[in-house]
């Protein structure tokens, strides 16, 4: 009988991902851990701000990651991409209100339906870390899909 609980509770917590360990349930309160340092950066006047990500980030490229945030305003034409922020946009990073910890670069598995700025939304995306591009959010997140949560 004790054996049979087991596995009823194994095949629950499989099912609902809670088994999932090395996969991201709030990409915000991991990515708020990542320490970003301002160094000098070929072709740019002022400072970067670079990010020095660790083993545990690190570990967790690759994985699915679940952020609800903030659409920004950005024209993302026939790009299955937005950019998500932690914050709405009077208080996010491009204003300067907060750090680049509280963006993420999001692309779509499929092109989603046009978004309104600040328009709040769930999605869930593999996680891609991004060191040498500084076009492209440190954070980016691909084949993602909007959820409901």
């Amino acid at each position: 009988m004790r054996y049979l609980l087991m596995i009823l509770l194994g095949c629950f917590f499989l099912q609902n991902g809670y088994a999932q360990s090395n996969d991201i349930p709030n990409g915000w309160k991991e990515f708020a851990k990542v320490k970003f340092e301002p160094q000098p950066m070929e072709g740019f006047e002022q400072l970067m701000l670079v990010p020095q990500f660790d083993e545990q980030i690190k570990a967790y490229e690759g994985k699915q990651v679940k952020l609800k945030g903030f659409v920004m305003p950005f024209d993302y034409g026939n790009m299955p991409l937005v950019i998500l922020s932690k914050y709405p946009y009077s208080s996010c990073f491009f204003c300067g209100a907060a750090g680049p910890e509280s963006v993420a670069e999001i692309y779509f598995k499929d092109k989603p339906s046009r978004f309104d700025g600040d328009e709040q939304i769930t999605i869930v995306g593999t996680l891609r870390l991004n060191l040498e591009d500084v076009q492209k959010m440190n954070f980016i997140l691909e084949d993602s899909e909007l959820i409901d949560d």
